[in-house]
């Protein structure tokens, strides 16, 4: 249970409104908001969100103690779980300690090179397609809803092994209902709010994935869901049909939103800083790779720039903005003693954007990741993925995706912003441009 406010008044914070606290504030604009909370108060902020008074810690030490948490300390699914208990319960991110290792290893098959080379294939394959279009229709286009029809229907062929069509579709929307369900002011599933549609999603979700269990089970298959059916406990048993639907449920928000986000910042970046896109257009010549071949698996450890760039994206616009946790124990952070019970929060975002940590941090500078650069930088400054026992069990894939599609896209196409046009992001619950990220594709062989 939650300690009463009272218990909290000796750390400082924002009051916020009646009622609502900070809830609009940090949500609209969550970096400003931190930012200016940090440097009235300090690394350790109090605050009204979402319907709870809890503390944010702030900075890289923040991050060490609550991911690291080698005195477990904090739960992870009682943190997430007033977001996501609705709508992705059960999830890896939703479990602590001995389960979630159990369940991490039984899941982590997914993630070996064999199934990751089949993934790649399917990858690479409708990548490929896509950029022919775009490429075959240049000039303005909206990249942000683009990109999202490109991931859904990687993630319908890669992740759940089926063709795009209107099953489908209705799947994926359900998942959109489910993601904006997360962070809705209204907690409870009351008729016309977005925690009701996202339940709803939910539901429809759960019956198509469990309908889908036995099918693939018999007839098997590369994809990622079709693994996770074939997936054993240790005592060699199968997992139970809702434990493969929860686990395949969150995975899909990861390879679908959180993708989506990565990956049009990625673009957005790039056509910000043409001389990187430069950079990174010669070294995917530098492979030596014919048009139409598929990216091979064992190439993609030559593609170093490209993952540099990729992750100073993800240190500029991380995927998830902030991971909460709640407080199993007492404990004490900055000088200030905090309660069991407590929810407490760290800030990505923040630590990314940490002047001290990240010179210009405004600025995309993918030197910054070099062997040199990263040498003397505290291990929990960069934590686009997490860290500790909770470190993404997909992040090689999300590199993989990503080199795949800076593989297609450069090879073929020029992406540019207007002059002086600037596109602002809402963070939250995943970040999104507001604007839709409005770019122009040249075809390559036109720029010569």
């Amino acid at each position: 249970m939650p300690p009463p406010v009272r218990a909290l008044a000796h750390i400082p914070g924002e009051k916020g409104w009646p009622l609502v606290g900070s809830t609009f504030t940090a949500l609209s604009d969550p970096k400003r908001f931190f930012e200016a909370a940090g440097s009235r108060h300090g690394k350790v902020v109090r605050a009204s969100i979402l319907g709870e008074t809890g503390v944010t810690l702030l900075g890289p030490e923040a991050n060490e103690l609550v991911l690291f948490d080698q005195q477990r300390l904090f739960s992870s699914q009682l943190g997430w779980g007033r977001f996501m208990d609705r709508v992705f319960p059960r999830g890896l991110m939703m479990m602590d300690f001995d389960e979630h290792r159990l369940q991490r290893r039984v899941l982590s098959v997914a993630f070996k090179a064999g199934p990751m080379r089949a993934y790649l294939a399917a990858l690479d394959a409708g990548i490929a397609a896509r950029v022919a279009e775009w490429r075959a229709a240049p000039g303005p286009m909206l990249f942000y809803p683009a990109m999202k029809r490109l991931t859904l229907d990687l993630a319908a062929t890669s992740f759940l092994g089926v063709g795009f069509g209107p099953e489908t579709a209705d799947i994926t929307a359900a998942f959109v209902d489910m993601v904006a369900a997360t962070i809705a002011p209204i907690r409870a599933p009351l008729p016309g709010t977005q925690m009701q549609r996202g339940v709803r999603g939910r539901a429809r979700v759960v019956d198509w994935l469990s309908r889908q269990v036995p099918i693939r089970r018999e007839a098997g298959g590369d994809d990622l869901f079709s693994e996770l059916c074939r997936a054993r406990m240790d005592d060699g048993t199968l997992m139970s049909t809702r434990a493969v639907v929860d686990h395949m449920s969150f995975m899909m928000l990861a390879a679908h939103d959180t993708l989506t986000s990565s990956l049009s910042a990625f673009v957005w970046l790039l056509a910000r800083n043409p001389d990187w896109q430069e950079r990174l257009r010669a070294e995917i010549a530098g492979l030596g790779l014919a048009d139409g071949a598929p990216l091979p698996f064992d190439r993609l450890e030559a593609m170093p720039l490209t993952e540099m760039a990729f992750k100073e994206a993800l240190r500029i616009i991380p995927p998830v903005p902030a991971l909460p946790r709640r407080a199993l124990r007492d404990f004490t952070f900055a000088g200030y003693a905090i309660p069991a019970g407590t929810s407490v929060g760290i800030n990505p975002l923040f630590t990314h954007h940490m002047p001290e940590i990240w010179p210009e941090p405004d600025r995309f500078d993918p030197q910054r990741f070099t062997d040199v650069a990263q040498a003397g930088r505290h291990r929990y400054a960069f934590v686009p993925f997490g860290g500790g026992a909770h470190m993404c069990l997909g992040l090689n894939f999300a590199f993989m995706q990503a080199k795949c599609f800076m593989r297609h896209l450069l090879r073929n196409v020029r992406v540019s912003v207007a002059p002086g046009h600037e596109t602002e992001w809402k963070m939250w619950p995943i970040p999104q441009p507001k604007d839709g990220l409005p770019v122009t594709l040249q075809p390559v062989r036109d720029m010569a």
